[in-house]
């Protein structure tokens, strides 16, 4: 879920906002299977508020993860430290909730094989040595591309590889992804491309009309 600040402040306060996600976070609980896991997205000005919110809702028990979307996109400010990241707040259903661990490469100091044993460890094209280790709670992936080919335009636009990473970490194969906020469709593109079904929901015509038109090609 990304919190639908699309092309304008569609809240005229922060206590506005938090009050009608209160309402829909319970409504999406309503719909959740036991085993389901929630992902939402938030910039830094709300996370702290929404988490909050989430531990009420579903309890501080059912808390999974806060995960860092780090990012070189963005400009700099002189008056603060350059902004790079985005927080996804995690949380279940119940404690039953499915997740499948994915692996990413943790580079060896220096580039060099360590040569532990029962260790297995890998070569890059550049001839450094690594090892696969279960993904961290920080996903290095950069937005969508000016030039990329999976841009639409949509101001809110999510990476395919964003969602990719949490869908085949907390979706089986025969589950269900959904999207409330959906704006673009970056969900169910990456939903299509991994092989599992999905819903997708917005309140803007704008976001239904760009994302049915992305899914359609």
């Amino acid at each position: 879920i990304e919190t639908p600040l699309a092309y304008s402040d569609t809240w005229e306060s922060l206590e506005d906002f938090l009050r009608s996600m209160a309402l829909r976070l319970m409504l999406m609980k309503d719909v959740m299977k036991d085993s389901a896991t929630i992902a939402v997205h938030l910039d830094p000005r709300a996370s702290h508020y929404v988490k909050i919110l989430m531990d009420e809702i579903f309890g501080a028990d059912k808390f999974v993860n806060e995960l860092i979307w780090s990012y070189k996109s963005g400009g700099a400010s002189i008056k603060s430290f350059a902004r790079k990241h985005d927080t996804i707040l995690l949380y279940s259903k119940t404690r039953k909730y499915y997740f499948e661990p994915q692996k990413e490469r943790s580079y060896n100091r220096g580039g060099k094989p360590y040569r532990f044993k029962g260790v297995e460890e890998y070569k890059d094209e550049a001839g450094n040595w690594y090892t696969l280790v279960n993904r961290k709670d920080v996903l290095n992936v950069d937005m969508v591309g000016r030039t990329s080919s999976e841009r639409t335009g949509y101001a809110t636009q999510k990476p395919e590889k964003l969602l990719e990473i949490l869908i085949q970490s907390c979706c089986p194969k025969e589950g269900i992804c959904a999207d409330f906020f959906c704006g673009s469709g970056s969900l169910g593109a990456a939903a299509e491309k991994s092989g599992r079904s999905y819903i997708l929901c917005d309140s803007s015509e704008l976001a239904v009309d760009i994302a049915r038109r992305r899914l359609e090609k």
